[in-house]
């Protein structure tokens, strides 16, 4: 009961790449940042199974963006043709690659630096992949002329992407989809069936990640607008439950997001946000138990993984190694409670 995990991410090292920023540079080349890469991957490792984390991650640390590190190996998708498009239903404007071509994925993208970090640990090992909706909000199209279209188009290469990594150990595929929360019309109906597409055949844990953004200034001033209650996920959250996926996330730390949302996902395992991505404190365990007997209210405690609210990257790398503790901590006390 309440088994432990990530979100995703973890800060990169210092010495690897520029802190606390998201698609922070890389300080190394070649193979030095090769093994610098896997040299912080299997610190995080360690710290996970020393903090006592049930299910873990390899952090994310050998990426620099959740969606743009899978693109980067995708054929039909020019890099250099640089189209300035509106993100987050134009909450803010990026200049971004463009699809220009029938999308194809020549190689495994992941897949190595997953099976390194699979043969580090024998405890359960979680692998994120950016899900088909975001990667449409993320990625210019000059060829598709559709977004479901091009949507469906990338979850086949995800799909085939994950049954690579499932064969190779993954415990947990989770597919991050932040466009689920701005996008509510397209989630019913298209965005649902993309994402089933894309876990199609999976017999390992499939899990979403959903969220309200993180890290971009964009996104805070954004939550700022939303209210004292943020119940986007009402909308979607009926619909994600008739979906194939086992396990779906939410923010409950320090956030709007209000704990009765879980009621519309009676058929799903819930990831509960108990720790916030917050640099200024850490989470007592104390505070963390509360939110996860909060969840109890709605969620019956065998479907309940005391979990990140998001990915840690924005913040310090002691701060999220405190958040960990105090993850596993949390969990102690409410699984003693009960």
């Amino acid at each position: 009961m309440f088994a432990t995990t990530i979100a995703g991410s973890l800060p990169r090292p210092d010495w690897l790449a520029e802190p606390e920023i998201l698609k922070g540079g890389w300080k190394l080349e070649g193979e030095e940042l090769e093994a610098g890469k896997k040299r912080a991957c299997e610190e995080w490792i360690r710290h996970q199974e020393a903090a006592g984390i049930d299910i873990l991650t390899d952090g994310e640390v050998f990426r620099t963006h959740f969606v743009h590190s899978f693109l980067k190996k995708i054929e039909g998708i020019d890099q250099s043709k640089k189209t300035l498009m509106g993100i987050r239903d134009n909450r803010y404007d990026l200049e971004v690659p463009t699809v220009t071509g029938p999308v194809s994925r020549p190689a495994p993208v992941f897949l190595d630096d997953f099976k390194f970090t699979r043969s580090l640990t024998d405890k359960q090992l979680k692998i994120t992949l950016p899900g088909p909706m975001t990667i449409c909000d993320t990625i210019a199209d000059d060829h598709y002329g559709s977004r479901p279209d091009m949507a469906m188009a990338f979850a086949e290469l995800l799909n085939d992407e994950a049954k690579e990594l499932e064969a190779a150990g993954a415990d947990v595929v989770q597919f991050d989809e932040p466009a689920f929360n701005v996008f509510m019309d397209d989630v019913r109906e298209w965005g649902i069936d993309t994402l089933n597409r894309a876990v199609q055949g999976l017999k390992c844990t499939k899990a979403v990640h959903i969220c309200y953004g993180y890290g971009i200034e964009e996104n805070i001033q954004w939550k700022e607008t939303l209210g004292e209650e943020w119940r986007q996920y009402d909308e979607i959250f009926p619909s994600l439950n008739k979906s194939h996926v086992d396990q779906v996330s939410l923010e409950c730390a320090s956030s709007h997001v209000p704990l009765s949302v879980m009621s519309h996902l009676s058929d799903k395992q819930i990831m509960v946000g108990a720790v916030a991505v917050t640099a200024d404190r850490v989470e007592t365990p104390e505070e963390v138990a509360a939110t996860i007997n909060e969840a109890t209210r709605y969620v019956d405690p065998e479907r309940i993984l005391p979990c990140t609210n998001c990915g840690m990257t924005p913040i310090a790398y002691d701060i999220a190694l405190a958040k960990l503790y105090a993850l596993t901590a949390g969990a102690k006390i409410a699984r003693k409670a009960l």
